[in-house]
C-alpha cells in the first residue's frame, strides 16, 4: 500500500506546510553544495502550478534548541530563491506571531521559509503543541524531506496528525527507487559498502547479505574484516569489537550463497597527510608495516569488485572506497564510480552523503539512475525499518481495476 502523494491532493488556494530537508553544508554563509536544494524544487514548483502558496520548514545542523547564528538558515532561502528564480519571503522563527502573520498573508504562487526549525528544542522532542503551532501555518502538510524522514520530530510526525498529509516529489522517488531492493525485488543484486565503521551498518549488512548476490566492502570497515580473516592492518582505523560481528556476516552470507569480497590490495601510507607508498601493497605477498595505515583499496580490488556487479540487475553502494577526500588515496573511489557509470543495463543506486558527494567531485551523478538525498534515511529504509515520518502519512486509497 502506497502513501498519499501530494499529486493526490487539491492544492488550488492552499497554503501548504512543505516539510523540506535543506540540510545543506555550509561555509560561513556560504551554501558549499546545493544538491538537496535543486532535489527539493520540483515539489515546490508543483504545488506552485498547481494554484497553491508555499511554507517551507527545515532544519539546519544541530543547535540544540538554542537560537545560533551559525545555523540560520537564511542563506539558504536566498539560494533556493535563486534557484527558484523567484523571491522567497524569509521568517525570523518557525513558530510565533511574525511568523503566523506572514503566512496568513501569503498569496497563491508566493513561498516563504521558516527559520531553522532546531532553533526550539521542541522540534527533536516531537512536541505536540510545537507540532500545533506549525500545522495552524497553513492547511496542508507534504512531507518530500526523505533524509529526516527516520527522526520521528515534530516537523516530521507529530504535524503530520494535525492537518491533511502527503508525501512530495521527493518522496515518491526516493520509495520508487528503494523499494523494490527493500522488498528484495530488485533482480540480482550486488552491494558495494564502504565508509568507516561496521557497526552503523551491522543490520543493514546482515539484510543484505539475504538478498544480494555479491557484497563488496571497501573503506575502513574493510579493515575489521581483513583482521577478522587474521590479514595484516598495521595502524589503520578500524573496529576491534566488531570482529565477530563481520564473521557472523561472513556467515550468513555464505550461508545464503552471497559472495562477500573484501580487499587483497590497497594504497597505505604512514598516515593521511603523508604520501602514499608508490605501489600498492598485495595482501598475499607482504604484510603492512605496523605503524602505517590502509587509506585505499588497491587497483585489483576495484577490477575484483567491478567484474563481480556487472551482470547485477541493480548495485547499490553506500560508502568511499578510501579517504577520496585527499587526492592521494581517491583512486579506489574514483574507479569503482566510473566502473557504475559504464553498467548500461543495470540500476545503480547511490546513498548516503559521502558517496554521493564522491560520485558528484567525479562529475558522475547523471550517469547513475538514482542519487539518494538520504544517508541514515536511505539505509533503515534499506534493512526494512519503516521510517517515522512516512509510516505518519496516510495511506493513498486503493485504485479500483477497469474492468476488460
Amino acid at each position: 500500500m502506497s502513501n498519499v502523494s501530494i499529486r493526490d491532493l487539491d492544492l488550488a488556494g492552499k497554503r501548504v506546510l512543505l516539510r523540506l530537508d535543506l540540510n545543506v553544508p555550509m561555509d560561513g554563509a556560504r551554501v558549499l553544495d546545493d544538491t538537496r536544494i535543486r532535489a527539493a524544487v520540483p515539489t515546490v514548483k508543483y504545488a506552485l502550478e498547481q494554484g497553491a502558496s508555499v511554507v517551507v520548514c527545515s532544519h539546519l545542523g544541530r543547535p540544540n534548541g538554542e537560537r545560533n547564528p551559525a545555523f540560520d538558515l537564511t542563506p539558504v532561502a536566498v539560494r533556493l530563491a535563486r534557484t527558484l528564480r523567484m523571491n522567497v519571503r524569509m521568517a525570523p522563527d518557525c513558530i510565533g506571531d511574525v511568523a503566523t502573520q506572514m503566512s496568513s498573508e501569503l498569496k497563491s504562487g508566493e513561498v516563504m521559509v521558516l527559520q531553522n526549525l532546531r532553533f526550539h528544542e521542541e522540534e527533536e522532542e516531537d512536541d505536540g503543541d510545537f507540532a500545533a503551532q506549525l500545522a495552524d501555518l497553513a492547511d496542508i502538510y507534504v512531507n518530500d524531506a526523505f533524509g529526516a524522514a527516520h527522526r520521528a520530530h515534530a516537523s516530521t510526525h507529530a504535524v503530520a496528525t494535525m492537518m491533511p498529509s502527503a508525501g512530495g516529489l521527493l518522496l515518491d522517488r526516493e520509495i520508487e527507487a528503494l523499494e523494490p531492493i527493500r522488498r528484495g525485488e530488485a533482480g540480482k543484486l550486488g552491494f558495494i559498502s564502504g565508509g568507516a565503521k561496521v557497526s552503523d551498518k551491522l543490520g543493514l549488512l546482515e539484510r543484505i547479505a539475504e538478498i544480494s548476490e555479491v557484497i563488496a566492502i571497501g573503506g575502513a570497515m574493510a579493515n575489521t574484516f581483513l583482521l577478522a580473516r587474521g590479514l595484516p592492518t598495521g595502524a589503520s582505523l578500524l573496529e576491534q569489537d566488531m570482529v565477530e560481528a563481520a564473521n557472523e556476516i561472513t556467515a550468513t552470507a555464505h550461508d545464503e550463497h552471497c559472495e562477500l569480497l573484501i580487499p587483497t590490495d590497497c594504497v597505505i601510507a604512514r598516515g593521511a597527510d603523508e604520501p602514499p607508498r608508490a605501489k600498492p601493497l598485495v595482501f598475499a605477498e607482504e604484510e603492512i608495516p605496523e605503524d602505517w595505515q590502509i587509506l585505499d583499496v588497491g587497483p585489483t580490488t576495484v577490477e575484483t569488485f567491478s567484474e563481480a556487479v556487472k551482470d547485477c540487475d541493480t548495485v547499490v553502494w553506500n560508502g568511499p572506497l578510501g579517504l577520496f577526500e585527499r587526492e592521494a588515496f581517491s583512486g579506489g573511489t574514483r574507479a569503482m564510480a566510473e566502473a557504475l557509470a559504464k553498467l548500461e543495463d543495470a540500476t545503480t543506486v547511490i546513498c548516503g552523503g559521502e558517496t554521493a558527494a564522491a560520485v558528484a567531485q567525479f562529475r558522475l551523478t547523471s550517469k547513475m539512475s538514482h542519487v539518494s538525498t538520504g544517508g541514515g534515511a536511505a539505509l533503515e529504509y534499506l534493512q526494512g525499518i519503516d521510517l517515522p515520518g512516512i509510516a505518519v502519512l496516510p495511506e493513498a486509497e486503493p485504485q479500483d481495476e477497469e474492468d476488460d
